[in-house]
């Protein structure tokens, strides 16, 4: 594929094959894929105790970080949870912690109400697909590399970005783009890999 067009209309194609094929996964295993992930994120992970950790509310059966938040924020973490302001434009981010007033958001996700944007310091990214290069496919809203984009060029550095989802989700490439930003990390319910410039590292 050589054209923009081209990938774009390839990208909504394997957007949709992917996420069917996690909505057809069994309850039974995405709660153990779940829990491998969570454990995962919590043992390997430690610094998020001492951090401000952007995360997201769970859609059309993506991994459920929900539960995570929670028993981090009793060990010393803060969370905060993406609210979109405006079509293509970057993400904000406001606080989160349980009892938090919510509203519905894009896809009626919901939001919190009121707060003021804060930065996280490092991101749980939600994997729609991803490659051998650390790329990820999400919703094709753009949303997530505008708002590295935009932390980057603010505070002249980016969070530790963490890409979450199932290895059913695992893909050859999606064709990244210039604006296209891989993640730093790779967690599914089998692996722990650095992204490298040589692709995918699995971490020991």
């Amino acid at each position: 594929m050589e054209s923009w067009d081209e990938i774009r209309r390839w990208r909504k194609t394997e957007r949709a094959v992917m996420i069917e094929r996690r909505l057809a996964a069994s309850r039974e295993d995405r709660a153990r894929w779940n829990e491998a992930i969570a454990a995962t994120i919590a043992q390997r992970l430690p610094q998020f105790r001492q951090m401000l950790v952007g995360f997201y509310w769970p859609f059309k059966g993506e991994f459920d970080a929900r539960p995570l938040a929670r028993a981090l924020l009793k060990e010393g973490a803060r969370f905060a949870l993406p609210v979109v302001v405006e079509k293509a434009a970057p993400l904000i981010f406001r606080e989160w912690w349980p009892g938090k007033t919510l509203t519905p958001g894009v896809w009626n996700i919901p939001v919190p109400a009121e707060g003021e944007p804060v930065t996280p310091e490092a991101l749980l990214v939600p994997l729609v697909g991803f490659d051998q290069q650390g790329y990820r496919l999400g919703y094709g809203g753009g949303f997530y590399d505008r708002t590295l984009a935009a932390i980057m060029a603010r505070t002249g550095s980016k969070p530790l970005t963490v890409g979450v989802g199932f290895e059913l989700s695992q893909m050859a490439t999606i064709h990244p783009q210039p604006v296209d930003i891989p993640m730093d990390l790779i967690i599914t319910e089998a692996r722990f890999d650095e992204v490298r410039p040589e692709g995918l590292l699995p971490l020991t």
